[in-house]
């Protein structure tokens, strides 16, 4: 099992509950889809995920691990199993874009010209070939989103969390990255895709899993012909 939740809830200071009696599982393999309005709470719910939220309530368990009693030094450990896609995209702009894709394979002590190799493939099947040696300033709000998604995806980790990682993209080339979302998955990567995108919802035919009013809900949508 890669994440367990229960009755997991979360409010910020003494506003209102951003969600509350949260519990599912993510299975080994499993791709689904987080979807809600605006405001609904998915961007804290994959915070809770990669340990960048600690909930005020609930149990949240990651590759066994019980997050509310685990120790402090375990957190990094646990991260490198997790690929994360942020809205704001948080590349480096002192590093070019290779070197923004292929950071991941160096923390973990692949040299640069394997590391390179790599990301240089990645970033020729997302469209940024000729980007390689760009700074982020340069490139356009696409371009960031296609680069960060190839260095989540770079080490093939064990999870993947993506926060609307189609928004500033067109269809064509968000069909072409939740295609690479499925090759991922096909290896035993976990997949969750937080999205307001109904085409990409209809296209891709997996559980949903709806934030309405604080609580979740689960719909197994059929694949429409595109």
């Amino acid at each position: 099992m890669i994440a367990e939740l229960l009755g997991v809830g979360h409010q910020y200071q003494d506003g209102p509950e951003v969600f509350k009696g949260v519990s599912f599982n993510i299975e080994k393999g499993s791709f689904r889809f987080l979807t809600g309005l605006s405001g609904s709470g998915k961007s804290s719910l994959l915070k809770v995920l990669y340990l960048g939220l600690k909930p005020r309530w609930g149990s949240v368990k990651l590759f066994g691990e019980d997050t509310f009693k685990m120790k402090p030094t375990l957190v990094p450990l646990l991260r490198q199993k997790i690929g994360v896609v942020f809205q704001e995209f948080n590349l480096l702009d002192h590093l070019t874009v290779i070197d923004n894709v292929s950071l991941p394979l160096r923390v973990r002590g692949v040299d640069e010209k394997r590391s390179h190799k790599h990301a240089g493939e990645l970033l020729n099947w997302v469209g940024l070939g000729d980007c390689l040696k760009a700074y982020p300033p340069s490139l356009s709000g696409g371009q960031k989103q296609r680069a960060a998604i190839a260095r989540a995806i770079i080490t093939r980790p064990q999870l993947l969390l993506a926060d609307e990682p189609t928004g500033n993209v067109d269809d064509e080339m968000a069909t072409k990255l939740l295609c690479l979302f499925e090759e991922l998955n096909k290896t035993g990567t976990a997949v969750l895709i937080a999205t307001h995108n109904q085409r990409i919802l209809k296209k891709f035919p997996y559980l949903q899993l709806t934030l309405k009013d604080g609580t979740l809900l689960q719909q197994q949508l059929e694949k429409k012909a595109s």
